[in-house]
């Protein structure tokens, strides 16, 4: 039960930072709407990505403790599966 009590905090410190971000992107797109200046809207996309960036490790970092049991040998799906994750984000991270 320690381990889902540790993952519902978790999940709200990713909810609160995803509505944190969903404000970042409100604001920007009345920075667009305003047409401020394209520096201030680089400035704020830059950003809103490196939250998303701080938000995906956050996911990453809970989906390699909840799913490695600890002092035991990794199940190959698991593995696996933590391997296409990381793949995944990778990806995303690159722009692909």
């Amino acid at each position: 039960m320690a381990r889902e009590e540790k993952l519902e905090v978790s999940r709200e410190a990713i909810v609160k930072r995803l509505k944190r971000i969903e404000g970042q992107i409100r604001g920007l797109q009345k920075m667009v709407a305003d047409e401020r200046e394209c520096e201030s809207i680089v400035t704020q996309l830059a950003a809103v990505r490196s939250a998303i960036d701080g938000v995906g490790a956050l996911v990453l970092n809970n989906y390699i403790k909840i799913c490695t049991p600890r002092g035991s040998k990794t199940d190959p799906g698991v593995y696996e599966s933590m391997v296409r994750i990381v793949g995944v984000w990778g990806r995303v991270r690159l722009g692909e």
